[in-house]
């Protein structure tokens, strides 16, 4: 109750944050990895100004595993056949063009690392646009490098802070949020850097649909119980677990990243909350219609 108090007040620290922390520079980026910086990103850029939706293709391509397989090995480039950037770059062009197109739902991945699990939720729902934000060069460049081998065009791109995307997003649009293996910060001194915040998931509540996920994962244990401490604190979000299977098993649709699989602090977490239906935007919100109550 004292943290609940404490968090419904507009002038808690805890709810005022807004500067990028982390590295945004790395090792020296290979041409190939430069190249495609300045031309497939270009191509797949995402502008938290405009519409999520209108920066799809019409008509997204199925890439689906099972298409795939059907496809055997028409995808190759060769005569008649697109290269993958050409493929991609045409695709993304045609985004401002079609509209909606047949994108169903948004999702988006903040800090995606080397893009591995955005990828493959990318290829087995090509019917969702998937949004990736990182900061981090290397990071960007792994994932063009991946794009640019295997085209998909319903991927979206933006290098920068995941909060600028959030910010201007309407309300109720995302279908799925993704936070995994987020730099835990682990000094309490830099407990402020973390990501999940109380303002976020006011946020997050916002722009998330009734009945929407929002999954995050950690291999940090002092992140854990901060962000449990606040999950479970805020009106709008609602733990799916039912029992301890259900954190420490990693789900069928969650694919493990290189960074999981090196266990670098320990056995990883899987926390799935969902937005509730009905529920305020924002602790302050709830704590107000609760008094006046």
């Amino acid at each position: 109750m004292l943290f609940k108090a404490a968090m419904s007040d507009p002038a808690h620290p805890d709810r005022n944050r807004r500067k990028l922390y982390g590295r945004r520079k790395g090792p020296k980026l290979s041409q190939r990895q430069a190249g495609l910086r300045r031309t497939l990103l270009g191509e797949l850029a995402y502008d938290p100004a405009s519409d999520p939706f209108s920066q799809f293709q019409n008509g997204v391509q199925d890439t689906s595993p099972l298409r795939e397989a059907q496809a055997g090995e028409g995808a190759v480039a060769g005569p008649g056949r697109e290269a993958p950037l050409e493929s991609i770059a045409r695709s993304a062009r045609g985004a401002s063009e079609g509209g909606r197109g047949s994108i169903k739902e948004i999702w988006l991945e903040v800090g995606f690392g080397a893009g591995e699990h955005l990828v493959w939720q990318a290829r087995n729902h090509p019917l969702v646009g998937m949004i990736g934000a990182e900061p981090y060069e290397m990071g960007m460049a792994k994932l063009l490098t991946k794009l640019e081998e295997t085209p998909l065009n319903s991927v979206r791109l933006y290098e920068g802070d995941g909060r600028d995307i959030l910010e201007k997003l309407p309300d109720q649009s995302l279908g799925r949020f993704f936070l995994l293996f987020p730099d835990p910060w682990p000094k309490t001194r830099h407990h402020k850097r973390r990501f999940l915040q109380m303002e976020m998931l006011d946020q997050l509540a916002r722009v998330l649909k009734p009945g929407a996920e929002l999954r995050f994962a950690t291999d940090d244990k002092s992140y854990l119980l901060y962000a449990l401490e606040r999950l479970m604190a805020h009106p709008a979000f609602e733990w799916l677990a039912t029992g301890p299977s259900d954190w420490k098993n990693r789900p069928a649709d969650w694919p493990p990243t290189r960074y999981e699989t090196k266990a670098i602090k320990g056995l990883p977490t899987f926390l799935r909350f969902v937005r509730r239906k009905g529920s305020g935007t924002s602790l302050s919100a709830a704590a107000s219609d609760k008094k006046a109550s």
